[in-house]
């Protein structure tokens, strides 16, 4: 009896490829088939029958990758592959409603070790355990029947072949206006259909990346100093802080009725509530915003080998440092000085190779003291990155109770994830501050300048999304509307001109992105080249004096 229990059940192989590519097409895209539902209600006849066309259309396509696969004995292997890209993305999608495309995958390559160990929950593993390596095992367990002879074995999936095409044929034939209206109008929703979705996006990927090792492309060549900026017995110094995850609808200075920044409400701080990021992931915003290119016209692959903001200027004979706490620069600090202030590993600081984004001050007094000409300081922030919000700020700045003191967010309530995050903006407010502060602390020698921009939004849960990442045609306005605050010191202000009514002004009325910062930071550098667009530089229609 034992040793039935154990013996190998045996299939054909055509049987084996239908049955494997029946459970990737119906479980393994239960996730899909709720999008499916959500614009495209069954509420009519034909609607039901569309839908249940789908499912056979998705076998038929798998069965026939699968029995092309066969005729060099790679079937197996590209099931297991089809069954592990599928669980994984299906777990994603369903629990953090994540998009799988070439952002996603960039985002993947780009994160931190301790990052990916915060997505590390019971339950995704669990969840892969079950629905991912236990049906690879169980793949690799079945035998496959040998067919009596050659002839008839590729008969058998010439037949399968056929079969599935004519299904396809069937369900074009009788539903494609439907299913043209359905994608057509719903773009995004083919990158839900696994594993499809993970496939393309990694072509995508490489084909893109295969562009990204080009010669170096140099502008700004002609960048020089402003005369007016060399004047006078103080030098000038910026600090620039890059923010992490921070959306600018929980900032109190935007009207949020929770008090997140009372510090910053009392440091004379300019803020513009109507700001938007260049995309929704790290990758992609950070280096847009120090390129030149707009959104609207911005080239990941000529950004990454192309000089940003920073090198000119540098160029310009301006002392740039990039002080690093967030996984890297994605290119923008390159050809700077920088240093990645994580990678010390502070004791009271970092904890299991994330630190709280104090740490960015460590020796910064003394590397201002020692400066003597102009300069330009950027910190990049952890910020507020999930999941695990809880991590990214000291105990004291816990005032939101109770909190989301987990990586699986989604099994926390609406309010206990926004408590958490909440918090991570106190601590926001407590570095800017501080920033503000070290320049306050330098006035006797600098005439100094700050500002703060986030890189991209988050979402919270709302309509069941979480973290970030979305395609930007698509994504929240959570996750594209960002913070940004700008502060002059009173010296700045009087030395160049700068008119605070008309700037305050502008921040409450005005539509701003991340396509001003470039200009913005030459001009608040004094850094002159034909690539400033005064239009992009917000305080280019402040200004009294040019």
């Amino acid at each position: 009896m034992r040793l039935t229990l154990l013996k190998r059940p045996t299939l054909n192989r055509v049987a084996f490829i239908l049955l494997f590519s029946a459970y990737i097409a119906l479980f393994l895209n239960v996730a899909w088939y709720r999008q499916v539902l959500a614009v495209m209600p069954l509420h009519t006849a034909h609607n039901v029958l569309v839908f249940l066309s789908m499912p056979l259309v998705v076998i038929s396509v798998i069965n026939i990758v699968l029995v092309l696969a066969s005729l060099v004995w790679l079937d197996k292997l590209l099931i297991a592959l089809f069954i592990m890209l599928s669980a994984s993305a299906q777990y994603f999608i369903h629990n953090y409603g994540i998009v799988v495309d070439r952002s996603m995958i960039v985002n993947m390559l780009d994160t931190t070790a301790s990052e990916s160990f915060a997505l590390l929950t019971p339950q995704l593993l669990f969840s892969l355990l079950v629905s991912g390596v236990a049906m690879v095992a169980v793949a690799f367990w079945i035998r496959i029947k040998k067919a009596p002879s050659w002839w008839k074995a590729l008969a058998w999936r010439a037949g399968s072949l056929l079969l599935s095409v004519a299904l396809i044929l069937l369900v074009a034939l009788c539903f494609y206006k439907d299913y043209a209206s359905l994608f057509r109008n719903n773009k995004e929703l083919i990158k839900g259909l696994s594993p499809s979705n993970s496939i393309a996006a990694s072509l995508s990927w490489y084909k893109h990346h295969r562009l990204t090792n080009q010669p170096l492309v140099r502008i700004g060549e002609d960048a020089h100093r402003n005369p007016l900026m060399l004047n006078g017995a103080k030098k000038n110094l910026t600090i620039l802080i890059v923010g992490e995850t921070s959306r600018g609808r929980n900032f109190s200075l935007s009207g949020y009725p929770r008090l997140t920044n009372p510090r910053l409400a009392n440091d004379d701080v300019t803020y513009f509530p109507n700001t938007t990021s260049c995309g929704t992931a790290t990758a992609v915003s950070v280096p847009c915003m120090f390129s030149n290119m707009p959104r609207a016209h911005y080239d990941e692959a000529l950004a990454s080998h192309q000089e940003g903001v920073l090198d000119i200027i540098q160029r310009a004979g301006i002392n740039v440092l990039w002080n690093e706490n967030d996984g890297g620069c994605k290119g923008a600090c390159d050809r700077v000085p920088h240093q990645d202030i994580t990678s010390l590993d502070l004791p009271g600081m970092c904890i299991n190779g994330e630190c709280y984004d104090e740490v960015l001050f460590h020796g910064l007094e003394a590397y201002i003291q020692q400066l003597k000409g102009d300069g330009v300081i950027v910190l990049h922030t952890i910020g507020s990155h999930g999941p695990t919000y809880y991590h990214r700020y000291p105990p004291q700045f816990r005032k939101f109770t109770p909190t989301c003191d987990t990586n699986e967010i989604q099994e926390c309530s609406q309010t206990q994830l926004v408590n958490t995050y909440d918090n991570t903006l106190l601590y926001v407010d407590y570095i800017v501050d501080k920033a503000i502060g070290v320049l306050k602390s330098h006035q006797d020698r600098f005439t100094t300048s700050l500002v703060y921009l986030s890189d991209h939004g988050e979402s919270l849960g709302e309509n069941g999304e979480y973290l970030h990442g979305m395609p930007y045609a698509i994504a929240p306005d959570a996750q594209k509307h960002v913070p940004m605050v700008i502060w002059l010191s009173p010296d700045y202000r009087q030395r160049y001109g700068i008119d605070m009514h008309c700037l305050n002004k502008q921040a409450a009325t005005l539509d701003y992105s991340q396509d001003n910062l470039f200009s913005t930071m030459l001009g608040l550098t004094g850094t002159q080249t034909h690539e400033y667009v005064s239009g992009d530089d917000i305080l280019s229609a402040c200004r009294s004096s040019k």
